[in-house]
């Protein structure tokens, strides 16, 4: 019986599984979405004191723990080109991310028109990109424009963050290989990186900087961050403590001391979450980061992920145990500033669970609540999903015209979310497959 493989499979579509692994098929008729609105005036999390330590945690510190002393950025007009296997989609969502950064950062930045780029984002192949990086999707480096150029550098201090006082040229280096949603989703990371902050926080529900991954396109939160990463009153070179004394004037508030991630967290939620060894250890690994998590007495971000996560690894298993996690997610996720896309994730969880079950009415409520908050959040992958499983409820529930429509209405959302049509057939036919054998007993 395939059923739990399947369960799995559909729950590995959240954010937090790795990126789909998919070939680029031909260029996609559709090379951008149109996804209107996003949400308005997203929370910022706590003001003050809060957001000047968020600030310092993701400023003097990168994703690998290591301390920074030096405050840096790009002084000046900053321009943004691209080169080598340019997919499609590229230019519309580098275009409007970099109008977002300019209205709502207030960067100075435009696309290069001179072909001599402040920042150069070059596209190459998957494979080739995972031997200098192998556990990176897509990665930012300082000092260089070009991967070749890199390839030279590599392991000099010449591209060592941690040695950069004063950013000058800086390279982004995406999958040409892979969904359209994936490269805009490297972008706005990425380029979030390259001008500001090379830390990732767990603790952030709110924010691409953190490897939860649940926001695939920059926030308010985010914005605000660079905002005051290129305010005026601070500049390159300045030291940990210049840039404290600085931010009251700022954001507000004073800048708290760093807070400190206990290691074991951490990597326990990355074995989770990885793909090395077998599920039960990724289980082990999950319930040692929640359990973690409570003797820490957070109430935070951490706390509701490890919820999410191990919910996700008993989803094929025992769906008692991974619908109670889902609960205690979800209740916590709801007093978070921007949790409601981590809740529309966890309704995705419990719209398949449903449909695995036979509980299409429970299906369509799931699906309809989570609909416009995905659509708002810009995740086109999720809102696809959550619309076929709409369309096999549908189908199950004696409204087969109504499934076709829907059916044929996502497809533009899976091109972009998924890739080539073979992947999103693929993904049509395990979906279809769990409502099947629901109904098949």
């Amino acid at each position: 019986m395939r059923l739990p493989f399947l369960l799995a499979a559909l729950c590995a579509l959240s954010a937090c599984a790795p990126p789909a692994q998919v070939s680029k098929g031909d260029p996609q008729a559709e090379v951008g979405v149109g996804f209107g609105a996003r949400l308005p005036g997203m929370a910022l999390g706590g003001g003050g004191s809060s957001l000047a330590r968020d600030f310092m945690d993701l400023t003097f510190a990168m994703e690998s723990g290591r301390r920074l002393e030096v405050f840096s950025r790009f002084e000046g007009p900053i321009t943004v080109g691209m080169a080598g296997a340019v997919p499609a989609s590229a230019p519309r969502d580098l275009g409007a991310l970099i109008g977002r950064l300019s209205d709502e950062a207030g960067i100075d930045i435009a696309p290069s028109t001179t072909g001599q780029a402040t920042i150069t984002v070059e596209f190459a192949n998957r494979a080739e990109l995972r031997r200098l990086a192998p556990m990176a999707a897509c990665f930012v480096v300082p000092g260089v424009s070009s991967l070749g150029e890199y390839r030279r550098l590599r392991g000099s201090d010449a591209v060592d963050w941690a040695l950069v006082t004063r950013r000058t040229r800086a390279a982004i280096f995406i999958p040409a290989d892979t969904s359209p949603q994936e490269i805009r989703d490297c972008l706005h990371e990425e380029l979030a990186q390259a001008l500001g902050p090379l830390n990732d926080l767990y603790r952030l529900p709110n924010s691409v900087f953190n490897d939860d991954n649940f926001h695939s396109v920059l926030t308010s939160f985010d914005m605000t961050i660079l905002r005051a990463t290129y305010a005026p009153q601070l500049a390159s070179g300045m030291t940990r403590e210049e840039v404290a004394a600085r931010l009251p004037s700022i954001l507000g508030g004073t800048a708290l001391p760093d807070t400190v991630v206990p290691g074991p967290w951490v990597q326990s939620i990355e074995a989770a979450l990885g793909r090395a060894g077998g599920v039960e250890a990724r289980r082990s690994a999950a319930e040692r980061a929640l359990s973690i998590a409570q003797q820490q007495g957070w109430q935070d971000n951490r706390l509701a992920f490890s919820h999410f996560a191990v919910a996700r690894l008993w989803a094929g298993s025992d769906p008692g145990r991974a619908l109670a996690e889902f609960d205690n997610a979800a209740a916590l996720y709801a007093g978070l500033p921007g949790g409601q896309i981590q809740i529309a994730h966890i309704d995705m969880q419990r719209a398949a669970m449903a449909l695995a079950g036979g509980q299409n009415d429970a299906a369509l409520r799931l699906a309809d609540k989570a609909i416009p908050v995905v659509r708002s959040h810009e995740n086109a992958a999720l809102l696809a999903t959550l619309m076929l499983i709409k369309a096999e409820a549908l189908e199950r529930s004696g409204d087969p015209a109504a499934a076709a429509a829907l059916r044929l209405d996502s497809q533009v959302w899976a091109r972009y979310g998924f890739g080539p049509d073979s992947v999103v057939k693929a993904r049509m036919r395990d979906i279809a497959t769990v409502a099947n054998r629901a109904a098949n007993g």
